[in-house]
């Protein structure tokens, strides 16, 4: 196996590609980089338990002299492309199991591992795969996968559950007290689809998605989803198990709607957090709406003091007088995700959950549960 590209090119598809690299396996093999070496390609396969990624590079700057396939540590050998200071790298193997690499003055040789050990991947693509914008898939990654569950006791609750009915498609993440829902319309009417994504294998393909194309194909299997997106396939395992039904848990009638500027509702929130007795999502901050329509945001210390933050809603609040108690993260992790420069806040009681919502945003629903302070 022999051939020659250039540096940048090869670079930019091994950070992708380390994506999926094992770095915690006991099998060495998964923690290194497949390349197969064709008559006018290169693709590179890297899988760990969870995601699989092979990118097909084609290159005008790609000249192969010998076809072939290997396996090489992968760490070791980003690391020394990412070092390298010529603009191509030649590449040609020794003895079967060493890699020398040239670039400029560089001239190093890598040991190989063992090819066979490697498992054969299969990336199963469909006849009729659903097409989304690549930013709308980026939005629905980002305004859910933050309010899955960090915690393994209940594994499902790990993923974003997908679900595809008629012409609309839902991503729905919760951890039992917080909700995150995003309901996009899709142009073609599909089969349904009912599958749940472990929430880190979104957030790694979240980091993919950065080039300007327009367009990410959605392929389903059985046991795996497969995004294609340009050169890259992207392959997640899917989560066992049923999500739980989640439809009933978000209120239809609000006695109570306030409408906020959503930067100014944060920075109340995050100040009032600093001197709350408790940390992290335990932090705890109330909402106090006063019947002169004044909104006041507190937290109390007994060892540090108290904070009080008026905020002054947009508009004439529908309903009077509420108050309540909430984690200040979930909330301010709520208010992120949000594109609107206004949002509404909307309570159905002081112990029952409570939702965001944004005029820019649509299909967008966040919940929060409150917190009893007595």
């Amino acid at each position: 196996m022999n051939f020659i590209i250039s540096t940048s090119v090869l670079l930019n598809n091994l950070l992708v590609a380390q994506k999926a690299l094992s770095t915690k396996t006991p099998a060495p093999y998964l923690q290194g980089i497949k390349l197969e070496v064709y008559q006018n390609e290169v693709i590179t396969i890297t899988s760990n338990s969870d995601i699989s990624i092979k990118l097909s590079i084609k290159d005008e700057s790609l000249k192969i002299e010998s076809q072939g396939e290997i396996l090489i540590p992968g760490k070791f050998f980003v690391d020394i492309i990412r070092k390298l200071e010529g603009e191509t790298v030649e590449f040609s193997v020794i003895d079967n199991n060493i890699l020398r690499i040239l670039a400029g003055d560089s001239d190093v040789t890598l040991n190989l591992l063992n090819v066979e050990d490697y498992p054969e991947l299969d990336f199963p693509l469909n006849d009729e795969p659903i097409r989304l914008d690549s930013k709308i898939m980026k939005s629905i990654i980002r305004q859910t996968t933050f309010a899955t569950s960090a915690i393994e006791n209940r594994p499902i609750l790990t993923g974003v559950n997908i679900r595809v009915e008629g012409e609309k498609l839902m991503a729905i993440a919760t951890d039992s007290f917080r909700l995150s829902q995003k309901n996009v319309d899709i142009p073609k009417n599909l089969d349904n689809m009912n599958v749940v994504i472990p929430g880190k294998s979104l957030d790694e393909l979240f980091r993919i998605l950065e080039s300007n194309l327009e367009e990410i194909l959605i392929h389903l299997n059985h046991k795996s989803i497969l995004f294609e997106y340009g050169n890259v396939l992207f392959q997640s395992r899917l989560l066992d198990g049923n999500f739980p039904e989640t439809s009933r848990l978000i209120p239809v009638e609000f006695p109570v709607i306030i409408k906020f500027n959503k930067e100014k509702l944060f920075v109340a929130i995050d100040r009032a957090s600093l001197l709350s007795s408790k940390e992290g999502s335990s932090s705890i901050v109330k909402l106090n709406l006063r019947n002169d329509n004044v909104v006041e945001i507190t937290s109390n210390s007994p060892e540090l003091g108290k904070v009080t933050e008026k905020v002054y809603p947009l508009e004439k609040t529908i309903g009077m007088s509420i108050k309540i108690a909430f984690s200040s993260k979930y909330f301010m992790d709520a208010l992120k995700t949000f594109n609107s420069e206004e949002i509404y806040v909307k309570f159905t009681g002081e112990i029952r959950p409570f939702v965001i919502e944004g005029d820019n945003d649509p299909g967008l629903t966040q919940l929060i549960l409150p917190v009893r302070t007595e």
